[in-house]
C-alpha cells in the first residue's frame, strides 16, 4: 500500500505517550508502538523513493533514515525514556552534494526541512570565507519571495558577536555568526494526515535546493572558484 500521510492514530498514539513516558506504560501499549512505526516507514520510504528520482542519497531505507525512539539519559536532566516523536533525515552523498533534508513528526509540531545543521569547522570555516567574499548569492535565495514564503527566514544557532578572524563591522555579518543553517516548513496534524502530505513534503524538499546549490557551490571551490574535490 502506497502511504501518502502520517495516520490520525500515529499522532494520537504520540500525544498519549507524552503524557505517559514511562516504560510500564510503554511496554503495555508496545504493539500500538510498532504499528505507527510500521505506517511512519511507509511513508517515508515512500518519500525516500521519490527524493531519489530528483536527488542523490545515502540513505538505504526508509527504516534506516529514522532516529530511535529511545532517548539517552545517562547524562541528561530529563530523564524520560521516550522521545515522543517519529523524526529522520536524508543525507546527500558527499563530496558533490551538501546539505540534508530532515522531517519531524509529532503532535502540533511536524516540520520538513533541511540544512546544515553542525557542520563541522573546516566546513564551517570554508562557508564563512565564501559569504564574507560575496554574499550576493546566498542573500538572493533567502530573500527570494517565493522561498520566504514557504520557509520564512533562516534558522539555526548563531554567535553573539563576530567569529574569529572576521571583524565585527563586516557588512554580511548577520550570516557569518551563524554557526548552523537551516530551514523549515510547519504542518498542521490535519496537513499531515492529508493524503496531499507526501507531495507537499516532496515539494517542500525541492523548495530547498536553491539553498543547497549555493552552499554545495561553497563547500566544493575555494576561493578562487577552482573545485576542492578530486
Amino acid at each position: 500500500m502506497k502511504r501518502t500521510s502520517i495516520p490520525k492514530s500515529t499522532y494520537e498514539f504520540l500525544s498519549q505517550l507524552n503524557v505517559n513516558n514511562n516504560r510500564d506504560w510503554f511496554n503495555e501499549n508496545k504493539k500500538r508502538y510498532q504499528q505507527e512505526h510500521d505506517y511512519v516507514i511507509e511513508f517515508v520510504d515512500e518519500l525516500l523513493a521519490k527524493m531519489r528520482e530528483v536527488d542523490q542519497l545515502s540513505n538505504e531505507s526508509g527504516k534506516k533514515s529514522l532516529m530511535r525512539i529511545y532517548r539517552d539519559v545517562r547524562f541528561s536532566k530529563d530523564k524520560r525514556p521516550y522521545d515522543p516523536r517519529f523524526a529522520g533525515s536524508f543525507s546527500r552523498i558527499k563530496p558533490a552534494l551538501r546539505g540534508g533534508y530532515f522531517f519531524r513528526f509529532k503532535p502540533g509540531e511536524t516540520v520538513v526541512g533541511g540544512g546544515f545543521y553542525g557542520p563541522n569547522s573546516d566546513d564551517l570555516k570554508l562557508i564563512r570565507e565564501h559569504i564574507a567574499q560575496d554574499d550576493e548569492p546566498l542573500r538572493e535565495v533567502l530573500e527570494n519571495e517565493s522561498f520566504k514564503s514557504v520557509f520564512g527566514a533562516l534558522m539555526g544557532e548563531q554567535l553573539k558577536t563576530a567569529p574569529k578572524g572576521f571583524e565585527k563591522d563586516h557588512p554580511a555579518i548577520d550570516l557569518l555568526r551563524y554557526k548552523s543553517m537551516y530551514v523549515f516548513r510547519s504542518f498542521s496534524d490535519e496537513e499531515a494526515q492529508s493524503s496531499a502530505f507526501l507531495e507537499e513534503a516532496m515539494n517542500t524538499f525541492l523548495a530547498i535546493r536553491p539553498f543547497f546549490d549555493v552552499m554545495t557551490e561553497y563547500l566544493t571551490t575555494d576561493l578562487n572558484g577552482m573545485s576542492l574535490i578530486d
